[in-house]
């Protein structure tokens, strides 16, 4: 599948609905102690997204960083995915290459970006662009949990995927228990004829 990860030596690989706009409230939580939590939130649509607004309140402040999970997918579109991560202090996110393009808004705390070699202190506020195909790892440098949201396109994950840490993330991904859904995969042309996108905007 398109969104798995590329190996690489030296590297782990590691319908319808109503208009009506909805707030997402998942993601304001406590650190989360429990010590085994399922992988996946069934609360969390799995197939195709609904023609409504997806409401996510104060991204660039605070309430992101109460998330203490690694990562939590917040919504998956036919062609983009929307997904909140948390890197504690002395963790990283992974060395990896994706076949899908990547870009990440920086929320709380610093850390350290390395794209195909290159390196450059990131901080809240900052933005970064990690195109299809280029190495890219992000580590926590500061003394508080580096929170960031990222967008892929087309989408990495499964629509429902929360991993507590990134070890957890690493197994699924590598036995192929976090794959995006086929049908974030297919092309504009396939989604238009099927019905799934229109200019009239009406379903």
């Amino acid at each position: 599948m398109l969104s798995k990860l590329i190996p690489r030596t030296a590297l782990r690989t590691s319908a319808l609905a109503s208009t009506k706009a909805r707030v997402i409230p998942s993601i304001n939580r406590p650190f989360n102690t429990t010590p085994v939590l399922p992988s996946k939130d069934s609360k969390m649509s799995s197939g195709p997204p609904k023609h409504e607004m997806q409401y996510f309140p104060n991204m660039t402040t605070a309430m992101p960083s109460k998330s203490g999970e690694f990562r939590r997918v917040l919504w998956t579109g036919l062609y983009s995915q929307v997904v909140l991560m948390t890197v504690p202090v002395g963790g990283d996110i992974g060395d990896e290459v994706h076949t899908v393009d990547q870009a990440l808004t920086f929320t709380s705390g610093v850390g350290k970006a390395t794209i195909a070699g290159k390196d450059q202190d990131v901080k809240a506020g900052d933005l970064v662009v990690v195109p299809a195909g280029t190495q890219h790892q992000f580590v926590n440098t500061g003394p508080t949990p580096l929170i960031l949201y990222t967008i892929y396109s087309p989408a990495e994950h499964n629509p429902q995927t929360v991993h507590q840490t990134k070890e957890e993330g690493d197994e699924e991904e590598e036995n192929g228990k976090d794959e995006a859904p086929e049908w974030s995969q297919k092309p504009k042309a396939e989604n238009e004829k099927a019905g799934l996108v229109n200019t009239s905007g009406k379903y």
